[in-house]
């Protein structure tokens, strides 16, 4: 379900018209995320890792409005929660997109993931869908540390949907740190919005055993 923002009212009007205006509104940062107590976690219950942050950054995602907003033919809406469109790597080397819907219940999230990229992994070509426009776009570097990170773009089509790639993590005297690449439109999302999703995928990622 989605629900049209009132552009004239909202307290994001002259924000939103400014950075409609660019040809490229999307920015970036990359940031550290202490990833040692997931890792732990998804270990000890043999849990695949990238599940486990997968669906704790969805879900911190799914806490703030602005990552759920999309611009849809000039118009704002804001939709009741938005879900996942991930890269599932392949045993030759390429790669499928997968869509997996968001759920409160862990348990169900994984099991269909599961399911879901399963089914990517063992086809062949990208599996494009046309899953409208409330996703967050995930992918994951696991062999790459990176500092930065860009995306492809094809400024002729519309986009609006934060992008989050996850890197390599590393261990330094037992804590282990995973760069985290997140890019957004700025007519939707500020640099405060992406403050709060940071601190909210922390908290999740410390508090894992208490989420799931």
């Amino acid at each position: 379900m989605k629900q049209e923002i009132n552009i004239a009212t909202w307290k994001r009007k002259d924000h939103f018209e400014f950075f409609s205006r660019f040809e490229e509104p999307f920015y970036g940062v990359t940031v550290d995320i202490d990833c040692t107590a997931a890792h732990r976690y998804a270990k000890e219950n043999q849990q695949s890792f990238f599940l486990t942050y997968l669906y704790l950054a969805l879900k911190a995602a799914n806490q703030i409005e602005e990552f759920r907003c999309r611009i849809i033919a000039d118009q704002v809406f804001i939709y009741d929660q938005v879900n996942v469109a991930s890269t599932v790597d392949r045993p030759d080397g390429t790669f499928g997109f997968s869509y997996v819907n968001y759920q409160q219940d862990q348990a169900l999230f994984t099991a269909d993931a599961i399911q879901i990229m399963e089914q990517v992994r063992q086809g062949s070509g990208l599996k494009m869908a046309d899953p409208d426009d409330h996703v967050i776009h995930f992918s994951a570097l696991p062999w790459i540390n990176f500092t930065s990170l860009s995306h492809a773009r094809s400024f002729s089509v519309s986009d609006s949907s934060p992008k989050i790639s996850f890197g390599k993590y590393t261990d330094e005297n037992g804590v282990k740190t995973m760069p985290v690449s997140i890019h957004v439109n700025h007519a939707l999302v500020d640099g405060y919005h992406v403050g709060q999703f940071v601190a909210g995928f922390q908290k999740l990622m410390n508090d894992v055993g208490s989420v799931y």
